[in-house]
Formats: C-alpha cells, sequence, structure tokens
C-alpha cells in the first residue's frame, strides 16, 4: 500500500531545498498545482505545507508572481536550542560557521553588567560570521565566564564544538533555563561591514544581546549578534495560556 504523503513531508521537502541553497532568495516558489501533481496530493495539503514554511519566514508572497523564497534570516536562540536536541549540532541545513577570533578579552561596558564582573575583567570570546548558502548572515561574539571556560576548554580552541552552550552546560551539569534577548540598532564597524560583505558608507545593523541562564542562575553566555538591518530576525513565540 503507498504510504500517503502529508504535508509535514512536503514543508520539509521544500525547506531543505531554500536550506541547502537550491531554492535561492527571491526565486518563485513551484505552484500549489505543481506541488500537488509531483506529490499526488490535494492542494489542501500543498495549501497546508506552504502556509508552515511562510510562518517560518522561508517563503513570502509576491503580487503577480505568487510564493517567492525569502531572503536571509536569522534565527533565534529558542531555534537553535531546539535544532540542537534533534541534531546534535545548532546549524541547520546549508549553514556553515567560520571562526573569526577566539581568545581573552576585557569585558567592555556592555558585557562586564551582564556576566556581573567588573569592567576589564578577563573573560574569553569566541567570534564567528554564519553564512547560509555562502551568503554571510550574522556576526556573533560569545562571551564566557572564567567558570564556563574551565569546565568547557575546547571553548579555547578555535574549531567549532557544535553547540558551545549546550556541551558547557552539560559538562556542568544544569540544563539551560532562558534567555534575555536585547534588541538595538546602531552603525556598524568596519570589521562587522567586511564580514557581512556590507559596502556603504554609513551601515545599520541590528544588535541582539543575548544572556543565556542555567537553571541555577548562573550565566552561561552573553552574545553579541549582530545583523544588516535588512536581515529579518525571526521569533516565534506560543501565546498558548498554560
Amino acid at each position: 500500500m503507498t504510504k500517503t504523503v502529508g504535508y509535514a513531508e512536503i514543508a520539509a521537502h521544500y525547506r531543505r531545498q531554500i536550506q541547502d541553497g537550491v531554492l535561492k532568495p527571491g526565486e518563485t516558489m513551484p505552484s500549489m498545482r505543481e506541488a500537488g501533481e509531483r506529490f499526488g496530493v490535494a492542494q489542501t495539503t500543498v495549501n497546508r505545507a506552504f502556509r508552515v514554511l511562510k510562518q517560518e519566514g522561508l517563503t513570502l508572497p509576491k503580487a503577480g508572481v505568487g510564493t517567492v523564497v525569502a531572503g536571509p534570516i536569522s534565527n533565534n536562540i529558542a531555534s537553535r536550542v531546539a535544532l540542537h536536541s534533534v541534531t546534535g549540532a545548532a546549524l541547520g541545513g546549508g549553514e556553515s560557521s567560520r571562526i573569526l577570533e577566539v581568545g581573552t578579552v576585557g569585558a567592555d561596558e556592555v558585557i562586564a553588567p551582564r556576566l556581573d564582573v567588573a569592567p576589564g575583567t578577563p573573560i574569553h570570546v569566541r567570534r564567528r560570521v554564519v553564512s547560509r548558502g555562502g551568503v554571510p548572515v550574522h556576526i556573533s561574539s560569545s562571551y564566557y565566564p572564567s567558570y564556563v571556560v574551565a569546565a568547557t576548554p575546547e571553548l579555547a580552541e578555535p574549531v567549532s564544538t557544535g553547540g558551545s552552550r549546550e556541551l558547557a552546560a552539560e559538562r556542568l551539569g544544569v540544563a539551560q533555563d532562558h534567555v534575555l534577548e536585547e534588541v538595538t540598532s546602531r552603525l556598524a564597524t568596519e570589521a562587522e561591514k567586511t564580514a557581512l560583505g556590507l559596502t556603504a558608507g554609513d551601515v545599520v545593523v541590528t544588535q541582539v544581546i543575548r544572556t543565556v541562564y542555567l537553571a541555577d542562575d548562573r550565566v552561561v553566555e552573553v552574545a553579541v549578534k549582530v545583523v544588516g538591518g535588512a536581515t529579518p530576525l525571526r521569533w516565534t513565540t506560543s501565546l498558548r495560556q498554560t
């Protein structure tokens, strides 16, 4: 007996094609009729699959054209944590991470209060640029207190750990609990413009300062993520009452 393809499988198929760069930003998605014929399902099933892709921010409606693939989107930490729990990696299909810097710096006025240390206190930083389909999406600078690096010495190495927070939480024996994300806008530095491939003179970027807490209220990471002002930041938050 032939298994019927469901909407989730159709959405997964096109999600992989978008993440892997088979379907590129701005390209037109197959019509619902074409997708229905390909998978042998009713249009209502395809419509539900396409609605999922739209809700995930992967596609956009375009008047007179149909549905097109959206440009690069920077996911928030909840999506990364959920992805890691399923795949063991914090990067999705078509994503890559290139380390720009690993070392010790003095905590500045942004990081120091969030790590509860005095300004200038030596802290560890891992700075990297994340790309999707070869296109830079965001720069992420993660700062760790000394007890995190002591438990997770791999963070001092210029190689990917596949999920630094998850590894640190596992070593410390305490689960990640919640995150505070603070969003502001500012002008990009020259280094940020170079890493993100931005060429204009004055470029506005969006900055997200992320403070991640463990279940025992210790901070496991403070990270500063920088994206170009035209790159959407994506959050999905449940509004269900529990």
